[in-house]
């Protein structure tokens, strides 16, 4: 019998759906019978990825979204499964990533007077009021389903909001009546079903814009995920190589300027110094950026003028946020950057003097910086510092590797030290929740089989992974990648947010956060226990390279990898990083 679960599921293959990642419950007996049916009959579906965990289900459709565009789609259990996405639908609403979630409902009748009648225990205590209210400040677009006459409609409607800039995360709801109740079947026409066009900025503003930056001085790009179209990185390329401007990647969550172009002036997280080509430029061009600068620890100057190009640039879901721009344009970078160079390529006069000096410039100053972080990483210790990890990470990678930065404390070094030069080769988590790295690596490698993926995390962000479930399905779904723990044995953020705000306090005179992980787990074997992944503890340094090099060959060889590398404790890590500064 054709239903609403067979038209849900045809909607979603003929919408382009490759994968359903699946937590399913007894509110689905609608999807579990004609996915059977489907495979009985060799009915093209997208395929079902069983997840034991619904924070893994979600981060994985992140991690594919992420590196495809295209949004994937993710089954949950009632209130209870939906609730259990967490900090996954943080993360993937505030990372504007597209995913399609749909969980069941609690039957609404319980005298067997449909189909799907309450029928055990549970369905009276997960039944809720307001299901839908759990995901609605984290979704761009949630509904139920009421009948099959117009699911496919409804599904179709759903994916064409999560894949319109801002893109984001859907939700809907469906009971098992409802799922269960017969439908006759429906032709969509998919191409009037596409997301809006990307935005672009009015002729007259784009000459505003590229006067003023053909007057300035010290004009300066801050991105953050502009690199998440990939096309978007050549035409920034293209413009920063033509005028000498250099970059700064707040927080990057993409790859969005080749580390190794001379204009490449290096990425940040939460730095406490003033930035310096932040502070001397005169015109600062924004793209796709939350959070470009932290006014409190390093700004603009005050004569800055800034333009900000972003495709949420009002912040519309964040209660406070303002940055002095005198201009905001809700356009897709990619698109502006063509009309910027466009314009450049027909009206403007560039004085290729002020040019060659500027790139003179930069590039030193690009040259300086590499410098140093070649002296720190070839630093003489006998601790792993974070930096010579990267480095001997960075030797391990080629044109095919694709990294995953949760570093957390980390970030910054991994960013800077892991020498990331492709678009779409590098990737982070621009939101909030931690635990990103493990899910999202088996929804990177399912959209890039052919691709090595290496996860860089630290020892808190694997915990929050849930590595057991990560692990499982890494290896049932053959999709194996090395994870790198930098493993301090504790949490160091918050010991530097308290340290920020009470750098004299009694938490720093008695050294007690509260933060550490002593004593220490073997966070590898559990790689090991519920995936086989082949697991490796690493404290001497002179062992790292050979242990990075044994697990990047079992991953090679169609097996995960878990390389646990102890850092500087997180008590002594200040101590560390005095003695890194003091070599520079």
């Amino acid at each position: 019998m054709y239903n609403t679960g067979a038209a849900f599921l045809e909607a979603l293959q003929e919408a382009g759906v490759s994968y359903i990642f699946a937590n399913l419950g007894s509110d689905h007996p609608a999807i579990i019978e004609n996915l059977a049916i489907a495979k009985k009959e060799n009915k093209e579906l997208p395929e079902v990825i069983t997840c034991p965990h619904e924070f893994v289900a979600l981060t994985a459709a992140q991690g594919y979204a992420q590196a495809t565009g295209e949004p994937q789609a993710v089954i949950v259990h009632v209130e209870c499964g939906t609730q259990n996405l967490g900090g996954a639908i943080h993360n993937a609403y505030k990372s504007r990533v597209p995913v399609l979630v749909f969980a069941g409902a609690s039957p609404y009748t319980q005298e067997n007077e449909l189909a799907g009648s309450r029928n055990e225990f549970i369905h009276w205590i997960q039944d809720v009021f307001d299901q839908r209210g759990i995901m609605r400040g984290y979704t761009k677009y949630n509904n139920e389903i009421r009948t099959g006459a117009n699911v496919k409609q409804l599904v179709h409607r759903a994916l064409q909001i999560a894949k319109s800039d801002p893109k984001g995360p859907v939700y809907l709801m469906g009971p098992r009546e409802v799922m269960e109740e017969p439908a006759k079947p429906v032709e969509i026409q998919k191409e009037l079903w596409e997301p809006i066009s990307p935005g672009a900025i009015s002729p007259q503003k784009i000459k505003e814009l590229t006067n003023d930056l053909l007057s300035a001085k010290n004009p300066l790009v801050v991105t953050s995920y502009l690199g998440r179209k990939k096309e978007a990185v050549e035409e920034l390329v293209r413009l920063c190589e033509r005028l000498a401007i250099p970059v700064i990647e707040s927080i990057p969550s993409y790859l969005n300027f080749p580390s190794d172009n001379p204009m490449h002036c290096g990425s940040y997280w939460n730095t406490e110094k003033q930035i310096n080509v932040l502070d001397e430029a005169d015109f600062i061009l924004v793209l796709d950026s939350d959070v470009p600068w932290i006014p409190v620890r390093n700004k603009p100057s005050n004569n800055a003028t800034i333009y900000y190009i972003d495709v949420d640039p009002l912040k519309e879901q964040m209660p406070l946020w303002y940055i002095p721009s005198k201009r905001f344009f809700k356009a897709d970078a990619y698109t502006a950057l063509q009309q910027i160079n466009d314009y450049l390529d027909k009206n403007s006069d560039i004085d290729q003097g002020v040019v060659s000096q500027r790139w003179k410039q930069h590039s030193e100053y690009h040259n300086r910086q590499a410098e140093e972080r070649a002296i720190i990483e070839k630093a003489e210790s006998d601790v792993i510092t974070p930096e010579f990890l990267t480095a001997c990470i960075r030797e391990i990678t080629d044109e095919n590797t694709i990294v995953l930065n949760e570093g957390i404390t980390s970030h910054e070094i991994i960013s800077n030290h892991i020498g990331a030069t492709i678009p779409g080769s590098y990737y982070g988590s621009p939101a909030g929740s931690l635990g990103w790295n493990g899910g999202a690596a088996i929804g990177m490698k399912l959209a890039n089989p052919d691709k090595t993926i290496i996860s860089l995390t630290g020892d808190g962000s694997y915990l929050f992974s849930i590595p057991s479930t990560v692990h499982w399905m890494a290896k049932r779904y053959n999709t194996p990648f090395l994870t790198v723990i930098y493993n301090n044995s504790g949490w160091k953020a918050p010991k530097q947010s308290t340290l920020g705000v009470h750098p004299h306090g009694i938490a720093k005179q008695t050294e007690e956060f509260f933060v550490h992980f002593d004593p220490p787990a073997d966070l590898s074997r559990i790689a090991t226990a519920a995936g086989e992944a082949h697991s490796i503890m690493v404290k001497n340094r002179a062992k790292l390279k050979s242990a990075l090099k044994e697990g990047l060959q079992f991953v090679k060889e169609g097996r995960s990898a878990v390389i646990d590398v102890y850092i500087p404790h997180v008590y002594t890590a200040e101590n560390t990083n005095t003695f890194v500064k003091e070599t520079v």
